[in-house]
């Protein structure tokens, strides 16, 4: 086993339930293209990653998809808001023995695996690592040891939250180390990162 442990949250790839945001102006056929494109890099760019990789599917694990091939282990997000999820996440992680764990989401078409793998360095100086997205949320979250508190408390899916976990971090003394701000694809402005 690896020390190191990649959590990527994943949604099952269904019309009217991917990337609803973007699908209110241009249509649930072509939101759930993109988000079809979007696992597809977030594959692509994951592949070549040493760290144990394990795939996080809501609302259920789809068996025959792009995450079949050797490399990649397959589970469950638990129910509840994306604090307790991916909190479930990394408890896992720490629990199964791994030592640095990160998360990504699907999202980010501008995300490489030389930024994950600057993550994952980070945290041999760094308690936490954050990768800021331009919407006030963040599309990385990576530490070496379990810290509750970044999970609690707050208004997910809004501008505030990288904001806030940088404000628990601080309060709870550790240090933090801030990877370059990427863009998310939510709405129909964001499809020119992928372009």
């Amino acid at each position: 086993m690896n020390k190191e442990a990649l959590i990527i949250f994943v949604k099952k790839p269904e019309i009217g339930k991917v990337k609803t945001r973007l699908a209110n102006t241009i249509g649930d056929e072509k939101a759930l293209e993109v988000y079809h494109q979007l696992l597809q890099r977030t594959h692509t760019i994951t592949q070549v990653l040493k760290q144990d990789k394990v795939v996080y599917y809501t609302p259920d694990i789809v068996h025959h998809d792009l995450w079949n091939e050797s490399g990649y282990l397959k589970a469950l997000q638990s129910d509840g808001d994306l604090g307790k999820r991916m909190l479930q996440g990394f408890e896992e992680r720490f629990e199964a023995g791994h030592q640095k764990v990160c998360i990504i989401g699907s999202d980010c078409y501008q995300l490489t695996s030389e930024i994950i793998e600057k993550a994952f360095a980070a945290l041999i100086q760094h308690d936490v690592v954050i990768g800021p997205s331009t919407d006030g949320g963040y599309y990385l979250l990576g530490m070496k040891k379990l810290h509750v508190a970044l999970f609690q408390n707050k208004s997910w899916s809004t501008s505030s939250v990288t904001e806030e976990t940088v404000e628990v971090i601080k309060k709870e003394g550790l240090s933090c180390f801030l990877l370059p701000e990427l863009t998310d694809v939510d709405e129909e402005k964001d499809l020119e990162t992928m372009r």
